[in-house]
């Protein structure tokens, strides 16, 4: 699941028991009132408002209470479920639990056989979400692209290519060099060693 979506439907279910508790507290408000009101007009005081239901602040605090129940419990498995990263994590602990497939030196791998020492930027994009491999992968091939050139490789609209590429610059596997009104695109100096050695 997205977590933008998770956060959103987490976020209604504690607004919406907000709004039950805020209208059920207000009711029990009102009918205190009413109470206490009669009990004055037929002159028995407070007495009368206490004795029929349930104090409008034990309806406050049981809001609070539940909404901090479910947002604690949502925040608890929220980078476990909801995580965007949630599968790449999951596939990077299967890999790393694995071990390594072979022990032999690059050298002494038969030659058709890659593994991920060999190729770490082939590692590198088997981690990526396909969107943002299918920006990097071209920008790995041909450093130096403009985002014009790779929104055409990518079949991607130019805000999705700019989103994209903003988002891994962040992360650093990618830089970006101003041309004109458009960039060129170049892998970070790490992922370019690894591709050359």
């Amino acid at each position: 699941m997205n977590s933008r979506r998770a956060d959103t439907a987490a976020g209604l279910l504690v607004a919406a028991i907000f709004l039950f508790g805020g209208v059920l507290s207000w009711q029990a408000y009102q009918r205190q009132q009413a109470f206490e009101q009669m009990g004055s007009m037929m002159g028995m005081g407070s007495s009368m408002g206490a004795a029929h239901g349930t104090s409008p602040l034990w309806y406050v605090f049981g809001t609070l209470f539940v909404s901090a129940v479910v947002g604690g419990g949502y925040l608890l498995v929220r980078d476990e479920f909801a995580g965007p990263d949630a599968e790449t994590r999951s596939q990077a602990s299967a890999t790393s639990a694995d071990g390594p497939k072979s022990t032999a030196s690059p050298a002494e791998q038969p030659a058709g056989e890659t593994t991920p020492e060999s190729q770490p930027q082939a590692r590198v994009l088997d981690l990526l979400p396909e969107d943002e491999r299918r920006i990097l992968e071209p920008v790995l091939s041909s450093p130096g692209l403009t985002q014009i050139e790779l929104r055409d490789r990518s079949d991607f609209s130019k805000s999705k290519v700019s989103q994209t590429v903003s988002s891994l610059e962040k992360r650093g596997l990618l830089y970006r060099e101003r041309q004109g009104r458009t960039y060129r695109i170049y892998p970070s100096d790490d992922l370019e060693h690894n591709q050359t050695s």
